[in-house]
Formats: structure tokens, sequence, C-alpha cells
């Protein structure tokens, strides 16, 4: 707000120019994106090819082409996906983490945990699921209470993306 009150208040001839911000447009042959996925300790995925890349963002699910406007996103557990080109992609289930779009068509995302989708049992996750949810319904301590709260959370996530 404080801003909008500044600009208004300058001269019509010095109103600085402010960028717009666009839909991003089809891609083209030249038009990829630099991606790196990685965990605290170690990348998982690294390529300069990538076409799309869509995100399982706390404000909702994104995807991401390339000249998209810079930005930082929050993450939530679900399913990351990299789209490298026409009916290839690959997929990851993420429990949570940060991505940053940069305004040179790169793109970091830091994950806290990942795996390939492909790897995960749904019958593992439906019992983990079910003692997640036994451990935060119990008797135990407010820590584990709520460490299984997020464990049901992420579990919920992966059940759902394995569907």
């Amino acid at each position: 707000m404080a801003f909008r009150l500044a600009v208004r208040a300058l001269p019509r001839r010095a109103m600085p120019v402010l960028g717009r911000r666009g839909y991003a447009e089809a891609v083209g042959a030249a038009d990829k994106i630099k991606l790196s996925l990685v965990l605290p300790y170690s990348t998982i995925f690294s390529s300069e090819e990538v076409t799309q890349v869509n995100l399982p963002a706390v404000t909702g699910d994104m995807g991401v082409l390339a000249n998209h406007v810079a930005t930082i996103e929050p993450l939530r557990p679900g399913v990351l996906e990299v789209i490298e080109s026409v009916g290839q992609s690959k997929k990851w289930f993420v429990s949570s983490g940060l991505a940053t779009v940069h305004p040179d068509n790169t793109m970091t995302i830091n994950v806290i945990e990942g795996a390939p989708l492909e790897d995960f049992s749904a019958e593992a996750v439906r019992s983990n699921l079910a003692e997640a949810q036994r451990v935060a319904a119990g008797n135990g301590s407010e820590v584990e209470k709520v460490e299984a709260g997020i464990e049901v959370e992420v579990y919920e996530a992966l059940q759902a993306a394995l569907r």
C-alpha cells in the first residue's frame, strides 16, 4: 500500500516503469528450464533440458514453464512432476521443501525428503498411516502426538498420490 501511494505521488515524467507479470508462453526448443532437485545430503535430479515442472505448492498445485516469473514457493507433501519432453516425465513424492524459480530459466527445489513415486508400496503406506493415526489419537506425550500428526499428513498425501 505504501509503495502504491509513493508511486502515485511522483510526477508523471518521473513515473517508474514497473515490470508486468504475464503468463508463461508455449515452450519452444530453446526455452528450457535448468533444474536442480536436491535433498539435504544429495542431488536426486539435475537437468538443463526440462520443459515443465509441476509442484505441490502450499498455495496450490503449480506448473512452471520457461520464462516463469521469479518466485519462491514453499512445498507441501505431494507429487513433484518433471516433464522432460512430450510424453516423458518423472515423478517424486516429496514431504516438504522450497522451490525457487530464478529469472534466468533456472530452478532449484530443496526438499526435506523425496523419492521416486514408484519406490513406494501402497500396503506399507496404509500400515504406516494406521500406526501414525493410532499414535496421534493416543495417550502419548504432546511431542509424540504432534510428530504423529505430521506423519499422518505425509502418509495421507502419499496414499492419495498412489491411487
